[in-house]
């Protein structure tokens, strides 16, 4: 065998191991399907004036404690906000406390950084039990300026796994308040 022929051999056979490498080592993270979670939001009727805003949660198990964030980023906000209202989804079982809600700006985390409140702002808190909703009024209005806020919620996961839409609806600051949809945020909770 000429030393040509053993070179390219030699070559085959370290090309064959390096292609089959990386999928040997994915085939563990396949078989286990909690390990790969991608997260699709999906809407039978296509709405136009349907806003789906970003969220952050620490836990998606059912039954445990959880700190969510939903985030209204600076392009979520056209005007500055005197009061933001949330409409809680009705089979969302935990009681929410005044205590456990805040309002804060925030560094929205990725992939190096974790997200985290930056400074609280402070807020007026209502809750109307009756009709599933959570007024937040800020003591001096929220500029539309650059800056991330985040309503943060340290609730209980509920009983029952799903998606739970909550809808922002914000009062805009100026000479005439009206009242405008800021969006909805569908967080998701296991079921197991």
């Amino acid at each position: 065998m000429s030393l040509e022929n053993k070179k390219n051999k030699l070559f085959y056979k370290l090309f064959k191991y390096t292609a089959l490498a990386p999928l040997l080592l994915l085939l563990p993270i396949a078989n286990n399907p909690n390990s790969l979670k991608a997260s699709v939001e999906f809407q039978w009727d296509g709405n136009q004036n349907f806003k789906k805003l970003k969220w952050f949660q620490t836990e998606e198990k059912k039954n445990f404690r959880n700190k969510i964030y939903l985030f209204l980023r600076s392009s979520d906000r056209q005007t500055g906000l005197l009061k933001i209202s949330l409409k809680v989804p009705d089979r969302f079982t935990p009681q929410i406390k005044k205590e456990k809600i805040s309002l804060c700006e925030v560094r929205v985390g990725g992939f190096s950084s974790k997200t985290k409140c930056l400074k609280s702002i402070p807020t007026e808190i209502e809750i109307d039990k009756d009709n599933n909703k959570v007024d937040i009024f800020p003591v001096s209005p929220i500029p539309s300026n650059k800056k991330n806020i985040a309503i943060r919620l340290k609730v209980s996961n509920p009983k029952r796994g799903g998606l739970y839409q909550f809808h922002g609806f914000g009062q805009s600051s100026g000479k005439v308040p009206v009242s405008y949809y800021l969006g909805s945020w569908t967080l998701i909770t296991d079921s197991q």
